[in-house]
């Protein structure tokens, strides 16, 4: 039985944890099998969106420490296989497309830190969210420590990741950490309706508004608007553009081939 599963559906790229019995805790095989679909994500022009989600009825518990203790201790982090792209965007470049993520019951540790690269975010009103690895004698690895306070201010961040205390499904709404809460046994479907929104909009103003975004995020507004034009120029030499014309005139749905 494939630890993670994945499947090519009307290009959205379903990344599934699939280690229910030990609550989809990660180790080194599902995290290089996530990598390599992320890496698959980036590759595949066919593909528009990832979704990230989990079977049973935990997102994860987190990391099966005993598996990783090598990495951690080695100086370097996570070595990455070739055509793969680290989903806690720590080592080498991120993922150029967006990802949606689904998330229920425990989410801890590294679930936290997936989340943190994803784009748009739903949950199931009885997820649950900490950061542990203060309570386990290390500290997070996964990008939590620089990510989190972006997301929902420092002080709200430092009150988690120094005590390792959990917080609600409720607590990341309000914060905007995640975009919306359904109730328990929703969350993938309502995550699969947001995805295939975004699989039908224009692949290349998709991918365009998200690196932009990300810039402005990473390196400043001045940053992104020196870029903006720059960066536009080919998207508005596309046929993709030319359909969005026509489809408007036509009073239609556009159908998008990102190119």
């Amino acid at each position: 039985m494939a630890l993670v599963t994945v499947e090519a559906r009307e290009h959205v790229l379903l990344i599934g944890l699939n280690r229910a019995e030990k609550m989809n805790a990660m180790n080194r095989e599902m995290y290089h099998a996530i990598a390599a679909a992320y890496g698959r994500l980036g590759r595949d022009p066919a593909l528009h969106v990832g979704l990230v989600y989990s079977e049973g009825e935990h997102f994860t518990s987190g990391l099966q420490l005993d598996d990783w203790i090598e990495t951690f201790a080695n100086g370097n982090g996570m070595e990455l296989g070739e055509g793969e792209i680290d989903p806690f965007f720590v080592v080498g470049e991120p993922l150029n497309k967006p990802v949606v993520f689904a998330a229920q019951g425990i989410c801890f540790t590294c679930g936290v830190e997936m989340m943190l690269n994803t784009d748009i975010r739903v949950a199931a009103t009885n997820t649950r969210f900490a950061q542990l690895e203060v309570k386990r004698g290390i500290f997070p690895c996964g990008g939590a420590t620089f990510r989190l306070p972006d997301e929902i201010g420092w002080g709200n961040a430092q009150r988690y990741l120094l005590t390792g205390d959990e917080w609600t499904a409720q607590q990341a709404f309000d914060w905007g950490l995640v975009q919306e809460l359904v109730a328990p046994g929703e969350q993938f479907e309502r995550a699969w309706q947001i995805a295939r929104r975004v699989a039908g909009a224009a692949p290349l103003g998709v991918q365009g508004s998200l690196a932009s975004s990300r810039l402005a995020r990473l390196q400043g507004h001045d940053a992104a608007k020196a870029a903006l034009f720059q960066a536009l120029e080919p998207v508005m030499a596309s046929e993709d553009v030319q359909e969005g014309i026509r489809s408007f005139k036509e009073r239609r749905e556009a159908v998008f081939k990102g190119r």
